[in-house]
């Protein structure tokens, strides 16, 4: 760092402007057990926004400067340390926000594309941040599209609701000529992060330790060993397919009848699945849970979610109705014994390759929080997920629910994985989950795919 930036940097913390705080457990995963450089734009989390509406620029300006008055990862960028970077919070910040006129293109769809790749592999800089962009595109009268990219440090699928509703919140404030803000959070991301380090002494770590190292001993990995960080890098495909409401509907009648949930359902019929594909028994998958367990973090913007490591053996003289009760204790046990990434990384003494995930390659992923949707007169917004996965493992399941249906979202590396490929095992899935819900009883071996 230069003298003058050093000088700047000591007005500014004397002065109250900025102030520094630790990593989060959850943010050390990104610069300690991720397979790629934390600055590396698959690190991005890319969505947009429907909006309704008559917008002036000056609105949606305002909106966001309340939004960013109240979410403090939104003034957050990284100071590089000795050791580990230290979050820097501004104490204030302007919005970052630009505007695009799509209106009158001759084709609307493909100039749209065009600007949300190029938004989303804009790469951002740690040092200076902010770390999002929020970019509004008019498609016509009315009609806007807010594109939203923000650093997956600063962020997590639930802050996404999160920013929604704040944006709604906000817009409306803004439309009762009122000076005031949004109302300060009940914890802030910061709070939330030392809140964490409070609890996650050694102690209890080492408390759960030896459960790891039993359940993950002698685990395969599932892709090559010589996949390498040229072939792991830039962003993964992804293709799309759907589960019939009918399909969906009988997995979760069978769920309740055993005593599982969609989720575990779900993912033995995935595991069955991925075995046969690529010829393994033994499946270790990577899930994220939200880590939000706080009632007052629930409306606070910031990466609280952890990885759960979940290890399966699929036996084909196994009914699928034994093996699912039985994979959803195990499961059970791995949540009730969950640790940070990094944390777990670290016991088992792994040392992170370039290019993989340390423990998996494989993630798998329910979405069953429904996309925010909110209004206020003469305003409203949709959030549209887009999925393009943070490319720190080689091939993911993420699936959200749609109303009855569900929405399949196959992300993979191409250098790894052919279109072709995925789409057979897309296909192998539901093949899998219409044998199961239609005779539970059937042993692996016997369900069609």
């Amino acid at each position: 760092m230069s003298e003058d930036r050093r000088a700047r940097l000591k007005r500014w913390l004397e002065s109250g402007e900025i102030n520094l705080q630790p990593l989060t457990l959850s943010q050390r995963e990104l610069w300690e057990a991720s397979a790629i450089p934390v600055g590396d734009v698959a690190n991005h989390i890319c969505t947009f926004i429907e909006v309704r509406g008559a917008l002036s620029p000056e609105d949606c300006e305002c909106a966001l400067q309340r939004v960013v008055d109240r979410q403090e990862v939104l003034r957050l960028s990284f100071l590089p340390g000795k050791d580990h970077p230290l979050q820097m919070i501004r104490a204030k910040s302007r919005p970052m926000m630009r505007f695009h006129d799509l209106s009158s293109s001759n084709r609307p769809s493909e100039a749209l594309e065009e600007l949300m790749q190029r938004v989303f592999n804009e790469p951002f800089d740690l040092l200076q941040g902010p770390l999002y962009r929020a970019d509004v595109v008019s498609r016509g009268v009315h009609d806007c599209l807010l594109v939203f990219t923000i650093h997956h440090a600063i962020a997590d699928g639930w802050s996404l609701a999160a920013f929604v509703k704040d944006l709604c919140a906000a817009y409306a404030l803004g439309k009762k000529s009122s000076s005031s803000g949004l109302p300060p959070l009940e914890l802030s991301y910061s709070e939330w992060g030392a809140a964490e380090r409070a609890f996650w002494q050694p102690s209890e770590i080492e408390r759960r330790v030896p459960f790891w190292k039993s359940h993950l001993s002698g685990a395969p990995q599932l892709f090559a060993s010589s996949v390498d960080g040229h072939v792991a890098s830039g962003p993964l495909k992804r293709l799309v397919s759907q589960v019939s409401s009918e399909l969906t509907r009988a997995a979760r009648q069978v769920a309740r009848r055993l005593g599982a949930t969609l989720f575990s359902t779900l993912l033995t019929a995935f595991q069955i699945a991925l075995s046969r594909w690529m010829g393994s028994a033994d499946i270790v998958v990577g899930t994220p849970v939200a880590n939000r367990s706080k009632q007052g973090v629930h409306e606070t913007m910031g990466y609280c979610s952890g990885i759960v490591p979940l290890r399966g053996q699929v036996e084909p003289d196994r009914p699928f109705s034994d093996a699912l009760r039985m994979l959803h204790r195990n499961w059970l046990d791995c949540f009730a014994n969950a640790i940070p990434f990094a944390e777990l990384v670290k016991a088992l003494g792994i040392s992170p390759a370039p290019g993989r995930n340390p423990v998996f390659d494989v993630r798998f992923a329910l979405q069953n929080h429904p996309p925010p949707y909110a209004a206020v007169p003469g305003f409203s917004v949709q959030l549209r997920m887009r999925s393009t996965g943070t490319a720190r493992f080689h091939l993911g399941c993420e699936i959200t629910e749609h109303g009855e249906e569900l929405e399949v979202v196959w992300l993979f590396r191409p250098q790894l994985s052919s279109k072709e490929e995925v789409q057979k095992l897309g296909k192998m899935f539901e093949a899998v989950l219409a044998s199961f819900a239609g005779s539970p009883d059937s042993r692996t071996a016997a369900l069609t795919v």
